[in-house]
């Protein structure tokens, strides 16, 4: 017994040094779990939120970031942001695309609501040789692709159906964007680089994109500020408008999952009925079922 406890013991002591060596063995610190009102089995989108989020890409992402897989018809889908379709179409007219005409030249159109967000810049060599080098990622997946080891044993309660946890990409980009700090001493940092502590590496090349202040969100009845105008907020905003970006259908395949869950309960109690029913008179006590078969045996 005594054996055993020292080895539980052990194997807990090596759990826990091995979860903060990922925490911060110079791939960055591991970011704080947020609370995310699309979290969980019943999780939904903050309509209002992702409005915010949206504005929080529009004035400041989209100077360098695109978002090719989202079409602007999408921001008025249930489940989303919840603009009507004359926002939407308003919204769209402020952009130019380009299309081939019936000649095969290139020519530009304002945007309608079927087309999809146009990129900042021209092409990837562009959106590098803008940014240091290196394209900024698209927006559309963002959420989804960034991700990081939380270690054992929470890995395993991450994968329970009960808990569920798959917001590693928006703690990240939230955790990211309030990183910014100044670098500690003995760091040696480039000169084209900027100290994130919870950056891979701790050296980021984008400079930080928000500051408290910077966006003017809407006022309610009274002029006041629904929610604070922070990098906090801001960070939190956008986070979720990339995650509802990355799954726009998310609250429709949720609804779907519990629907189906809610089916396979009842399906297996009626199977289970009509089995009692049916094994009744073989699967009962011998004696009292079949009497045939008591004598015989």
């Amino acid at each position: 017994m005594r054996i055993a406890r020292l080895a539980a013991a052990a194997l807990l002591a090596a759990s826990l040094g091995a979860g903060s060596a990922v925490a911060d063995d110079g791939h960055g610190t591991n970011p704080p779990r947020e609370k995310w009102s699309f979290a969980g089995m019943f999780g939904r989108f903050d309509q209002a939120q992702l409005q915010r989020g949206f504005q929080v890409y529009k004035e400041v992402c989209a100077n360098c970031h695109s978002m090719r897989l989202v079409a602007f018809r999408n921001l008025a889908e249930p489940g989303g942001p919840g603009f009507t379709e004359g926002q939407v179409k308003a919204l769209a007219e402020t952009y130019s695309v380009k299309e081939l005409d019936d000649s095969g030249a290139e020519k530009e159109r304002p945007a309608r609501p079927a087309d999809r967000f146009p990129p900042p810049f021209p092409n990837d060599k562009a959106a590098a040789a803008a940014n240091g080098g290196k394209a900024p990622p698209d927006f559309s997946v963002l959420a989804k692709a960034r991700t990081y080891e939380r270690g054992f044993p929470l890995f395993v309660f991450d994968a329970l159906p009960f808990t569920g946890y798959s917001e590693q990409g928006v703690d990240y980009i939230h955790a990211l964007l309030n990183g910014y700090e100044e670098a500690p001493k003995g760091f040696t940092m480039p000169d084209s680089g900027y100290y994130n502590k919870y950056y891979p590496g701790h050296v980021i090349a984008m400079p930080n994109p928000l500051s408290d202040g910077q966006i003017t969100y809407p006022k309610n009845d009274k002029g006041e500020a629904v929610v604070p105008e922070t990098v906090d907020q801001y960070s939190r905003d956008v986070s979720a408008f990339m995650a509802w970006a990355a799954e726009p259908h998310m609250m429709a395949r949720k609804a779907l999952g519990l629907r189906v869950i809610l089916f396979l309960i009842v399906l297996a109690g009626l199977l289970y009925y009509v089995k009692k029913q049916i094994w009744k008179k073989v699967g009962g006590e011998v004696h009292g079922l079949q009497p045939e078969l008591h004598k015989t045996y």
